[in-house]
């Protein structure tokens, strides 16, 4: 009898399954041009190809969940904690058990039932116009609440999960009836109905459209590092102000993800999720795409974070900012802050 042909469809069915186990589905939410470098050195060093899909959180969730059991997405990547809860809300992320996770990025890094991980930080910081503020009416976040600020706030929506995050921070430190109280009062200074993204901000406090706003760190050591005559203009005209650091400390926000339940390459979807916890992915984070490291002892090399000097971050744990997310909102519409 003939063995050959069993033996060659035995071979090629070993093929195939090492050669699926040589990639990695990662569905991402992050759209940065300097990703890609990031994941390419993930390729180097162990050889699994990454097959990626981006797209905005909600048309990503829609697919995972649309897909069912047959997705092949490994890995779900997006930022803020309130995105991240959102899908695990859903039930879409699977429970990971690595040392490498647990010793390398912080508890309050992490959800509770470490179902996802944050693997880089930015923080919320407060910016201003030098001409129409003085930089002790900007020393927390709670100032843009107050009468002296009337005429004079610009943000974006109510609904952005940047500012969902904010407010469900504001609501652990604060309490949820003090927490709706500043809500109603930035809505009262509102310089214009809220509008834009962080950059868009940046620049409105810079031309003098308005006196005070709230933005990520990263959108400013962007133009920090910008060699446009346009951007230097912009930050020339505007201060920073690192919230309250006498007290609970400025607000960070995350870049994080997590493994899909149904994940076909666990294993790659694992060593992924622990290469970005690594020394040479931390400091592309930081590097490549101005945020700070998720792990401490990373050194940061960008000149724009340098600049910006150490500071005071808030250490409350990501899971309770993407608990109170939905209360958050609700504040936010009571509040009238569309």
């Amino acid at each position: 009898m003939n063995r050959l042909p069993t033996l060659l469809l035995a071979l090629l069915a070993t093929t195939a399954t090492v050669a699926s186990a040589q990639e990695l589905n990662l569905y991402s939410a992050r759209h940065y041009q300097t990703d890609e470098a990031l994941y390419a050195n993930f390729t180097k060093q162990t050889g699994i190809r990454i097959n990626r899909i981006e797209a905005k959180e909600d048309e990503l969730l829609e697919r995972i969940k649309n897909e069912g059991s047959a997705s092949p997405a490994d890995i779900f990547i997006t930022v803020d904690a309130a995105r991240l809860a959102r899908a695990d809300d859903l039930g879409l992320f699977a429970p990971v058990k690595s040392k490498v996770l647990e010793s390398r990025i912080p508890a309050h890094l992490r959800s509770d039932d470490s179902d996802w991980f944050a693997f880089s930080t930015r923080a919320r910081v407060i910016i201003y116009n030098k001409d129409a503020v003085q930089p002790a009416d900007a020393r927390n976040y709670e100032d843009l609440a107050r009468p002296a600020m009337k005429g004079k706030v610009c943000m974006r929506s109510g609904s952005h999960p940047y500012n969902l995050s904010l407010m469900s921070a504001l609501i652990a430190h604060l309490g949820e009836q003090k927490a709706e109280e500043w809500a109603r009062g930035v809505v009262a200074n509102f310089a214009r109905n809220p509008k834009g993204g962080d950059t868009d901000q940046i620049k409105a406090v810079a031309a003098g459209e308005c006196g005070i706003a709230v933005s990520n760190s990263y959108y400013l050591a962007r133009l920090m590092r910008s060699d446009k005559p346009e951007d230097r203009k912009v930050m020339d005209r505007i201060a920073i102000a690192w919230p309250d650091q006498q007290g609970y400390g400025a607000h960070i926000n995350i870049s994080g993800g997590g493994m899909l339940k149904t994940a076909p390459h666990k294993e790659a979807a694992v060593k992924f999720l622990e290469y970005l916890a690594s020394d040479d992915a931390q400091r592309h984070f930081a590097d490549g795409n101005n945020e700070w490291p998720a792990v401490a002892a990373v050194a940061v090399k960008n000149p724009a974070l340098e600049a910006m000097g150490k500071f005071k971050a808030d250490n409350l744990p990501v899971a309770t900012l993407a608990k109170n997310a939905a209360t958050a909102q609700k504040i936010y519409d009571r509040a009238g802050w569309r």
